[in-house]
């Protein structure tokens, strides 16, 4: 058999780069190897160049979206819910409200009215010919609903409906000079209809006009149009043989019916800039002081003209290059602001007036831009002030200009942020500040919101409305949703007893895309929230567990529109969510024309298992306190004193020094005039 085998030694082939230049030799590891397309033409090395930077691009993007990729695949993955119910409109819808069984709608032409019950067209108002941007509805009764809303050109609409028909009362802000015409930019309607509100832009200022509804006299009148309706329909339906019989309503359109205007009640104007003094001595500015008790808007001071501008002088002195760094301006007059309508408390109304719990007595206001929240009394008395500068009856200055606010359903508790991330929530019933607190991260807040407490939607302790309870309601913790500019949400817990604790939700999202658009807190579970994003997604988040447990999805035909501003309805009576969706359109449709029509997409949240993903806490029966005996009422009182013993005892100790200081003054002077008085026989 034969073998292959080596005859000779194995030896190491001798080197064949022999020729290699000296210099490459000794420097071929400090060489770049890209080095060698330094030697193409110019144009090659500029195209290589712009390819490269491409194909590094891409990988980074690629590389990113896997990344996304897999933390979305690792997260939890929230149950998709699809519509329980749809309905559509002939035109664009733009706003939507709900008042007792019906469905407003706001179209690019007009308005539509749709019964909650069976999603029908009940009925249309576009004699106006024109585009509403904004609707609020409020119920006067269970036939008889008021609207306040907003067209493209700013003016402000007043309607009653009543038995499925329309009736335009008046528009608050038209008049017949064009060019005299202000713009409104911000309506609200007060719960109950007894008060509506108007933000008005002219062309240098900005105002606010507070109405009062004489909603009692228009239930009268649609009563007795009622009748005489009814008896109309009656006698034609006798004298004629036809067997076709016009409905009511029909027939109550074609009467003339003419109903009362509201009353203009407050005109409220931002606050001028404090400048230098009008009073001649001290004994005339403490006459314009009142007792005290309050603060002010800060008019009342001694700081002549020439103080404010050497102050001015040495202060741009000091900090010249930081100023022309930010390029400061000077301060103009604000025009926004942000209003709410407030019911009776302490602080407003003082705890020996009686009034009706459930009708506002005083609005809040702040001014963009500006340091005080100012309250005013919704008092008839001040009719005949309304053209004037209307002083607030109660101000809350701030450290810093105030971002935005919110008013619980209860009315009791207002929170307050401000520009540099401090947030305040105040108890206005027994006015004291339940929590102070501030986000550490340099975010800009804004929006906030109140999550409602289990007492809060229960049946118990709401009485025959389940959206909003007694005049002052008892919670055991005050919960506040904060939503930042950078789609960052953190969660305020202010218990009455104890710290509060701010707590990091979710934090600013990587993707552009889910980028928060808007949030809406869920009356019927206390701990969700409604977050709608950039994308078009709609979910639902528990606050408690910071995920995201449901997701609520159109049909594959529709999207969300327009999703940077989602035109939607909470509808609380009815624990429903009402949002418009467009049907996808290709490009050259997109461009060629607009959407038409709108289909209104119903998501009942009784049809899905919520209940089970976000359970209700234990309802400790919570009621307002006026419905408490006395005992328990005192227990109460008792506790909060308690709470805030430490603090008395501090000012109590301040109390005695300043009457030890008190009595220190007098004693000097008491000795001084001795003095003076043994220098005077001396003399003699």
């Amino acid at each position: 058999m034969a073998v292959n085998s080596r005859q000779h030694p194995l030896e190491i082939p001798p080197p064949s780069a022999k020729d290699w230049p000296k210099e490459e030799e000794e420097n071929f590891f400090l060489l770049d190897p890209d080095r060698k397309r330094d030697v193409l033409p110019q144009p090659f090395r500029m195209i290589h160049k712009l390819v490269m930077q491409v194909f590094e691009s891409a990988v980074e993007i690629i590389e990113e979206r896997e990344m996304l990729r897999e933390a979305q695949k690792r997260k939890v993955q929230p149950t998709k819910c699809f519509p329980t119910a749809e309905f559509q409109v002939t035109e664009r819808a733009n706003c939507l409200a709900v008042s007792g069984k019906y469905i407003f709608v706001g179209l690019s032409v007009g308005l539509a009215a749709f019964s909650r019950c069976d999603l029908k067209d009940v009925c249309a108002w576009d004699a106006a010919q024109t585009e509403i941007c904004a609707i609020h509805a409020s119920a006067l009764g269970s036939e008889c609903h008021v609207l306040l809303a907003v067209d493209e050109m700013g003016l402000a609409w007043l309607f009653c409906f009543h038995r499925e028909s329309f009736l335009l009362i008046k528009a608050l802000n038209e008049v017949e000079d064009i060019s005299q015409r202000s713009l409104c930019v911000e309506v609200v309607l007060s719960r109950g209809g007894d008060y509506a509100g108007i933000l008005l832009q002219g062309n240098a200022e900005a105002w606010l006009e507070i109405y009062q509804l004489p909603k009692d006299s228009w239930l009268t009148e649609m009563e007795e149009n009622s009748r005489a309706a009814e008896e109309l329909a009656g006698s034609e339906r006798r004298s004629s043989s036809s067997p076709v019989e016009l409905p009511v309503p029909a027939i109550q359109a074609g009467l003339d019916i003419k109903l009362d205007p509201p009353e203009l009640l407050l005109t409220v104007r931002p606050p001028k800039p404090i400048t230098g003094t009008s009073f001649k001595g001290p004994l005339d500015a403490l006459k314009e002081v009142g007792d005290g008790s309050t603060f002010g808007l800060g008019y009342n001071h001694l700081i002549k003209d020439s103080q404010w501008e050497l102050q001015d002088a040495i202060f741009c002195s000091t900090y010249q290059e930081y100023l022309e760094a930010e390029g400061v301006t000077k301060e103009e007059m604000p025009r926004y602001a942000t209003f709410h309508f407030l019911l009776p408390s302490r602080i407003l109304m003082g705890p020996e007036v009686e009034v009706e719990p459930d009708i506002p007595v005083g609005i809040g206001v702040h001014w963009y831009g500006n340091h005080n929240f100012c309250l005013y009394l919704l008092n008839p008395s001040l009719k005949d002030k309304a053209g004037s500068d209307l002083k607030p009856d109660l101000v809350w200055p701030c450290a810093a200009p105030i971002a935005c606010s919110a008013v619980s359903s209860c009315s009791r508790y207002l929170a307050l942020a401000g520009e540099d991330a401090t947030i305040t929530i105040w108890d206005k019933h027994l006015g004291y500040p339940l929590s102070v607190t501030a986000i550490l991260e340099e975010r800009f807040i804004r929006s906030i919101h109140f999550l409602y407490g289990s007492s809060v939607a229960s049946d118990e302790t709401c009485g025959a409305d389940p959206v909003y309870c007694g005049s002052d309601p008892v919670c055991a913790i005050v919960q506040l949703l904060v939503l930042c500019t950078d789609s960052s949400f953190y969660l305020v817990r202010a218990p009455k007893a104890g710290k509060s604790s701010i707590t990091l939700l979710a934090d600013r999202p990587e993707n552009p895309n889910l980028t928060v658009s808007a949030v809406m807190p869920v009356l019927a579970f206390p701990s969700a929230v409604l977050i709608f994003c950039w994308d078009g997604t709609v979910s639902l988040m528990n606050t408690d567990t910071s995920q995201t447990v449901y997701c609520f999805c159109t049909p594959p035909s529709h999207a969300v529109a327009p999703a940077w501003q989602p035109v939607f309805t909470v509808d609380s009576a009815n624990s429903c969510l009402l949002l418009r969706g467009d049907e996808h359109q290709n490009v050259d449709e997109f461009f060629q024309s607009k959407a038409t029509h709108s289909t209104i997409f119903v998501y009942d949240f009784n049809s899905y298992p919520l209940k089970e993903a976000i359970p209700k806490k234990p309802d400790l029966r919570f009621k307002p306190t006026q419905e408490l005996q006395w005992t328990e009422r005192c227990n109460i009182y008792l506790r909060d004193r308690f709470r805030f013993l430490p603090e008395r005892q501090e000012v109590l100790l301040e109390m005695e020094k300043q009457k030890y200081w008190d009595c220190l003054q007098a004693r000097a002077a008491a000795m001084d005039k001795e003095r003076e008085k043994v220098k005077g026989e001396k003399k003699q």
